[in-house]
């Protein structure tokens, strides 16, 4: 990081421009279940802890998701995750204005309680040393478009798992936010609330094949090999492997 912004110092003393330190920007992505937000809360706790105290933000990019209203009316609620359901300009906006240096940047906020996108709530962020920008899309390359999500970041990671576990993971997950989160009638799911254990298992089972896995397959999967640092998780979480890619 500090390397990075040295660079960036350099850059802007030659360019006779302002010198303001971009913030380095690291990419975490990986299958839906595997976990990977919870390494990004965990990483931005660690590197705010760094002698120098970094302000270190966290976005996800489920707040560029578009609105349910958007997806329903283009058919598009069942490839939720999909690359096309991404308001792609708009992250891209969102990256462009952060890492130039913008005093004030605004992202949206998405709520997995109601499975959609808060009206008129967002999140602020203001010149962070270090950000850490998450979700399954991160690497995603798009033909024909100028730019990416990636060509903005300092570093990404990729987390990784074999495929039986992530399902046994979404599995778990689900099971327990039917026990918590799908209770409350706000809830997207709240129909699911009182399903016998084997009927959300096969609920939950389904979604995972026709929706998580193919999305896994086609779009994010692929997206491994871009990644400088993959994290590749065993079946009780912990990570038993670490492939840093070679420039």
């Amino acid at each position: 990081m500090a390397a990075a912004r040295g660079l960036g110092v350099v850059q802007d003393t030659f360019l006779g421009r302002p010198v303001v330190p971009p913030p380095y920007i690291i990419g975490i992505a990986g299958s839906v279940a595997v976990g990977k937000s919870t390494f990004a809360r965990v990483l931005q706790a660690i590197l705010a802890r760094w002698p120098d105290h970094p302000k270190v933000e966290l976005i996800t990019t489920d707040g560029f998701l578009y609105p349910t209203a958007v997806l329903e009316e283009r058919g598009l609620m069942g490839r939720k995750g999909f690359p096309e359901s991404y308001d792609l300009r708009r992250m891209i906006a969102f990256l462009s204005a952060v890492k130039a240096g913008a005093p004030e940047v605004a992202a949206p906020v998405y709520s997995h309680l109601t499975y959609d996108i808060i009206p008129g709530k967002q999140q602020m962020v203001r010149r962070p040393d270090i950000l850490i920008f998450e979700g399954l899309n991160v690497l995603q390359p798009s033909a024909g478009a100028p730019l990416l999500a990636s060509d903005f970041f300092d570093f990404s990671v990729y987390v990784d798992a074999e495929e039986r576990h992530i399902a046994e993971w979404y599995i778990q997950r689900f099971l327990l936010l039917q026990r918590t989160a799908f209770q409350k009638p706000t809830s997207y799911f709240h129909r699911y609330k009182d399903l016998p254990e084997q009927e959300a298992i096969a609920v939950a089972q389904n979604i995972w094949r026709q929706i998580n896995l193919v999305n896994l397959h086609e779009n994010i999967q692929p997206t491994r090999e871009r990644a400088r640092l993959v994290l590749h998780k065993s079946a009780n979480h912990s990570v038993d492997e670490i492939w840093l890619r070679r420039m």
